[in-house]
């Protein structure tokens, strides 16, 4: 075949309704019409915006929450997307988005000026709104308060995206530019905006908020409020960023508030650390100096979970990559040393320095050190624990990993997987055991297809559901239910597995278990009961054609004394041709074991690997075939011998018939697997001879062919993850494998939201999961009590509300009393590693602003 003959294409089929032919009549008018509509609605919806605004005290603008664009335009990321804009812009969009399939639908020639009109008008909408945009604008911060200009850009940034998948879906159908000269006049309007919140924001922390003429007082002789607070600027400059902090959360988009957030984090913190360099404090006032830098760098190391969008951007930070986070820690390390310097003791500083500066020449031609950007840490480990488990390796700390995915301002699936993952799967742990109360629970006659099908996936499904997709993962699963079953004792609801019914007793996780390994034999048995039919239609052509099958609740009606036999119960069959059958029957279960292991989900397999490990002796013996193999021809026989069951998982009704035949395989199945109670029958072992005498060996083969793949690739697993250390596991998942796993869960069915739910339940017990994760970590013995889980979901239309109570409350539990320490435990070795090679002039500057003492030792003067 010849490779053009290859890459041709069949072309679709496409109805032609011709409704273009009769619509080009009224194309001119339709056009008049759309250009009419869309500008007197856009004027009206104007006007009213002005007038409510008039009419108001004050300069409150109605805010409404950002409705997803529709998945046939487009996607779009959730990270990139406002969470709420003015109530007007919307009311405009939705009034497009109307127009907007009319637009795309007319591409013929003859309807191109519906097309152009419908441009042509949104054009000028969007001119429009702009100026209205920017005219609001300048109403902050003389008329309208700081929040306008938050919604503002939010808006500007929403229009942008709504206009850019306008001129993206048209440009693909009539290969042409448009809003071009919008799309430019709004970025520049963005960015315009974005530049004013920030500068707004670090001239009112300059000008306002730092400038305290009491708290820096340095010159005073008595000690500010005699040592037991920090300055009132600190305390209000992390009031301001909290509150920042909540309004950029809830208005913008999350990349956009991240990246205002650090910025006015950084210059705001340069300020500060230029100011305590300066300052020259007396030595009643040298406490206040370390209580304050205290306070800055415990409020920096709380803002820093929220702007920082990865572990390793956190733990660290690149200066080309990363270059705010970067300054952040650089302004930390600098704010420690000056307080270090101002307030040490000189002997201290001493043996600090005193090589320092032995050779002049060599210190101003080396290279300066390499600075550790989370040294700084290590002065306030004191007042909050550190959430580097190895600092050495900066490696993150389970509950630190947690704190990072919850700062997020949005749902981040990468972090959320890998916190997940992270510290052989200790969250999701935690998880399955506080919800292990969500026990299965039905009626004694219902099935687990009934369940499966009623009800919505509960916390366990979830959680076993996405590490079963974790292919590149395949240790996880296993280990999280090893751990998890051998603490619950569950064992034994493993090796005994059944699917008739689900008894109250019957965990969760094994319900999950069962499940997916009835759907992966799902395709045997719908083969199997299309054998039976086929034969059935063969042997009996003609015979009872019109048959009426009797209902088997009738049927139980009927007394046993008068020995009724239904007619279909009748007929003859051929002893010959049915055990061929039945060998045929048992031949396809079996040659199919192999391809349904090969199938199988990775994790499910080294789950059933691990739990071979845990079998008795006993046990071992009678499964030979592996665990796997033998709990996947025992549901098929459970299936087999409950007819409901069959019913519900292959949508087919069976008669007696079917139902007697069935029963005849899964004895000769559960013969071949030597869980026979008793002497199998004469049929059953006429049946295995003559599979044997056809092809000798061949079920045995089939079964050591089936074990050995559900063992190869957990082999390969086991052996690759315990020989490695732990920090070599957990720099296996690297930033591109968890990319990938989380792209292959989000298109699986269902995928995106059992993330969706888990993450939802982590925010629910935030507090609960990290105190379990803090002590968990360091010994299971301290743990605190397991508790039920909060599984109510917070509903996505309401936002919290900023409480500055509760802000006070927390900066004077968490700062004011921790930072107030008088006997703090610095370790000069630690604090100051990339400070000798300091540069001299700053060394000298520092110690001229300390307090000269009167009774100074040899080696004061010496330093001095």
């Amino acid at each position: 075949m010849l490779p053009e003959q290859l890459l041709r294409v069949k072309e679709s089929t496409i109805l032609a309704f011709g409704w273009r032919n009769a619509f080009k009549d009224l194309s001119t008018s339709v056009a008049y019409c759309i250009t009419t509509a869309v500008e007197d609605l856009s004027t009206k919806i104007l006007q009213n915006e002005q007038k409510e605004l008039s009419s108001s005290f004050s300069y409150v603008i109605n805010l409404v929450n950002v409705q997803c664009i529709k998945q046939s335009w487009g996607v779009l990321n959730e990270k990139e997307q406002p969470k709420q804009i003015l109530k007007f812009c919307s009311d405009i969009l939705k009034e497009l988005d109307t127009l907007l399939p009319l637009a795309l639908a007319c591409r013929d020639e003859s309807l191109q000026e519906i097309r152009a009109n419908f441009v042509e008008a949104s054009c000028k909408v969007a001119t429009a709104v702009l100026e209205r945009l920017e005219e609001r604008s300048k109403d902050v911060p003389s008329r309208a308060p700081l929040q306008n200009l938050y919604a503002l850009l939010s808006t500007s940034v929403h229009v942008y995206q709504h206009f850019k998948m306008y001129h993206d879906l048209i440009k693909q159908k009539s290969r042409k530019p448009f809003f071009l000269v919008p799309l430019q006049r709004y970025q520049e309007l963005i960015s315009v905006l974005q530049f004013q919140v920030k500068h707004y924001c670090i001239r009112v922390c300059a000008t306002s908020i730092l400038q305290d003429a009491e708290s820096h007082y340095w010159d005073d002789c008595k000690a500010f409020y005699e040592g037991e607070r920090c300055s009132f600027s600190v305390q209000m400059w992390h009031y301001f960023c909290c509150a920042l902090h909540h309004d950029l959360w809830t208005v913008l988009p999350p990349v956009l508030a991240q990246e205002i957030l650090s910025e006015v984090l950084e210059e705001s913190l340069a300020v500060l650390t230029c100011r305590y360099f300066q300052a020259q404090p007396s030595y009643k006032r040298t406490s206040q100096i370390r209580i304050d830098c205290t306070a800055i760098l415990m409020t920096c190391e709380n803002m820093l979970w929220s702007v920082c969008c990865s572990v390793q951007e956190l733990l660290s930070p690149h200066q080309d990559e990363n270059p705010c986070i970067y300054k952040i820690h650089k302004h930390c390390n600098d704010l420690l040393a000056t307080a270090f310097i101002l307030t040490a003791p000189v002997k201290d500083l001493y043996e600090t320095f005193q090589n320092s500066f032995d050779d002049p020449i060599r210190s101003l031609l080396s290279e300066p050190p390499v600075r550790q950007p989370l040294n700084w840490l290590c002065g306030i480990t004191e007042f909050s624990p550190s959430f580097l488990k190895t600092p050495s390796a900066k490696e993150m700390a389970a509950w630190g990993q947690l704190k990072l995915l919850l700062s997020q301002p949005y749902c981040n699936w990468n972090l959320l997987l890998e916190t997940l993952l992270h510290h052989d799967c200790l969250l999701v742990k935690i998880l399955l055991r506080s919800s292990k109360s969500e026990s299965f629970r039905c009626g004694d006659q219902s099935t687990c297809l009934d369940e499966k099908n009623s009800n919505k996936p509960s916390l366990t499904e979830a959680i076993f559901t996405v590490l079963s997709f974790c292919a590149l993962s395949p240790t996880s699963l296993g280990v999280v239910l090893e751990n998890f079953m051998e603490k619950e004792k569950m064992w034994e609801c493993l090796y005994n597995m059944s699917v008739s019914s689900c008894a109250e007793s019957e965990p969760e996780v094994i319900r999950c278990l069962k499940w997916t390994l009835m759907n992966s034999v799902k395709g045997i048995v719908k083969q199997i009961i299309s054998l039976m039919h086929s034969w059935e239609a063969t042997e009996n052509y003609g015979t009872y054609q019109h048959k009426q099958i009797i209902p088997e609740s009738l049927l139980k009606t009927v007394p046993k004394e008068w020995n009724y036999t239904p007619r279909e119960m009748k007929r003859k069959e051929s002893g010959k041709c049915f055990t061929r059958l039945a060998a045929q029957a048992v031949s396809i279960v079996i040659s199919k074991l192999p391809t349904v292991i090969a199938c199988l989900p990775p994790p499910i397999k080294y789950f059933f690997f691990l739990s071979e490990r845990k079998m008795p002796k006993t046990c071992v013996e009678s499964k030979k075939a592996g665990l796997l193999v033998w709990i996947l021809i025992v549901i098929i026989c459970r299936i087999f011998e409950d007819g409901n069951t069959t019913e519900l998982l292959i949508g087919t009704t069976l008669d007696r018939w079917s139902k007697e035949k069935l029963s005849l395989v899964r004895v000769c199945l559960e013969s071949i697997m030597g869980k026979k109670k008793s002497s199998p029958k004469q049929v059953t072992q006429k049946i295995i001879w003559s599979i044997e005498q056809q092809r000798p060996n061949w079920i045995e083969n089939q079964l050591l062919k089936a074990r050995k793949l559900s063992i190869d690739c957990t082999v390969n697993a086991a052996e690759g993850g315990r020989s490695l250390e732990v920090e070599a596991i957990e720099l296996e998942l690297t930033e591109q494998k968890i990319n990938m796993m989380v792209l292959d869960i989000c298109h699986k069915p269902g995928g995106t939201e059992y993330l969706r739910q888990i993450y939802h339940i982590i925010q629910l017990n935030e507090e609960y999961l990290s105190e379990q994760l803090f002590y968990e970590e360091f010994s299971e013995e301290n743990m605190v009590n397991i508790r039920p889980l909060n599984l109510t979901l917070r509903n996505k239309a309401q936002h919290p509300v900023f409480d500055p109570f509760q802000v006070h409350y927390w900066y004077c539990t968490h700062i004011l009393e921790k930072s107030t320490i008088i006997d703090w435990k610095w370790d000069s070795s630690n604090l100051l590693p990339s400070y000798p090679g300091l540069n001299k002039m700053t060394l000298k500057t520092l110690l001229k602003h300390r307090t000269s003492s009167p009774n100074m030792c040899p080696e004061e003067c010496y330093v001095h």
